[in-house]
């Protein structure tokens, strides 16, 4: 009868126990699960806030990306729309400050890494060897999706500064990777423009025009090497389909304000 009575308490005590750990485990697998629930509401608003900023619904891209945070404050794509939003819309600390935060949470992120880059060589020139850094730190990850554009976005902002060779040598490198990828073809071609070879620029720049679908970058490019080589005829037309095509674009603001030396 002791046995039965020993056995019965052993018996009792372990299910005490059981039941003493049972609500721990329940409430770490709860706690799991509401963070995975968290992270996946983020990355949807996030992903959202993405799809707005590239429509040009800013106030719709903020507020997606505010939601995002709101669920995980530390996702750092949600700060990486943020800063492409605000850097549109010309709020350049604001921007900076967010793309420096998501770097602070994800600094090997190679999208945020770019974005970063392209912000400083836009609106922040005097920082351009900065830039390049950024751009530099993206292409580290031998899995970034781009780096095609980012070898170009490094080419297009080192020819502001007129380094030619240096930009030569980042277009060809995305030519590599990805043959006929236009953003380095234009940059070729702005390369021959600046340099002052007109003859090839135009040749070239109509060659583009036929083969790639119209763009305002290549619309303004093209623009100035008609102007330059006074074809006034090819000038208006490539004029007029930056303006019905893009209106809204820096191109055709700066083509309306007459403000001839735009730099892409």
């Amino acid at each position: 009868m002791k046995k039965v009575l020993a056995g019965m308490v052993g018996m009792s005590l372990m299910v005490a126990a059981g039941c003493a750990q049972s609500p721990v485990k329940e409430t770490a697998q709860l706690s799991e699960e509401a963070r995975k629930r968290a992270q996946q509401s983020a990355k949807i608003h996030a992903e959202l806030a993405g799809q707005y900023y590239r429509r040009g619904q800013y106030r719709v891209a903020i507020e997606e990306a505010e939601i995002a945070l709101r669920s995980s404050p530390e996702y750092a794509p949600a700060y990486n729309v943020l800063g492409l939003v605000y850097m549109d819309l010309r709020e350049n600390e604001r921007a900076r400050g967010n793309f420096e935060h998501a770097l602070r949470i994800a600094p090997n992120d190679s999208d945020v890494h770019n974005n970063f880059g392209w912000f400083l060589c836009q609106r922040q020139p005097e920082q351009m060897e900065l830039a390049v850094d950024h751009f530099m730190s993206a292409l580290r990850d031998p899995l970034y999706e781009m780096p095609e554009k980012t070898y170009s976005n490094a080419g297009i902002c080192v020819l502001k500064r007129n380094e030619f060779e240096r930009a030569y040598a980042f277009f060809q490198k995305a030519l590599v990777i990805r043959p006929h990828y236009p953003l380095a073809v234009l940059g070729l071609i702005e390369i021959d423009f600046k340099r002052g070879d007109l003859r090839a620029a135009k040749a070239n720049i109509t060659s583009y025009m036929q083969t790639y679908p119209p763009a305002p970058e290549s619309l303004w490019l093209a623009i100035q090497i008609e102007r330059a080589i006074s074809d006034h005829q090819a000038e208006a037309s490539y004029a007029f389909q930056l303006q019905r095509r893009f209106p809204d674009s820096s191109e055709a603001i700066a083509l309306r304000e007459g403000r001839l030396n735009h730099a892409r």
